[in-house]
């Protein structure tokens, strides 16, 4: 039997570090921007600061379910061809989608990731 795709322990705490900050910053931004009354008044009677620049895209972003998309298909290169790049990018867009109003592909994407780890590694050229 070939091998299964298993990051390593130091590729583990990456992803586990990467996984983390990605929901902190989903939860800090719907929170305290997106869902922050005081902020979106200010930012719609145009306040120029970068957070309201964020917002607005985060808000658009995940209002066409963007972050699901991208970790749908994340996930889903990853369950074709197991990669670790294709891994973190799956899981934070993940994080994003889950927290971002985009639930269901996210969740989707999820169940993709723990599948993966059931793939046969690639082999080294």
């Amino acid at each position: 039997m070939s091998p299964r795709f298993l990051p390593s322990a130091r590729q583990t705490n990456w992803l586990i570090a990467i996984g983390f900050l990605a929901l902190g910053y989903a939860l800090y931004l719907r929170y305290l921007g997106i869902e922050n009354t005081q902020l979106g008044l200010a930012c719609d009677a145009g306040l120029g600061a970068t957070i309201c620049a964020i917002r607005n895209a985060a808000y658009t972003f995940g209002g066409y379910f963007g972050f699901g998309w991208i970790a749908f298909g994340a996930a889903l290169l990853n369950l074709i061809r197991p990669s670790l790049v294709l891994f973190a990018i799956a899981l934070a867009a993940t994080a994003f989608g889950l927290v971002l109003y985009g639930a269901g592909l996210a969740g989707l994407a999820g169940g993709l990731l723990i599948m993966s780890f059931a793939r046969p590694a690639p082999l080294p050229r």
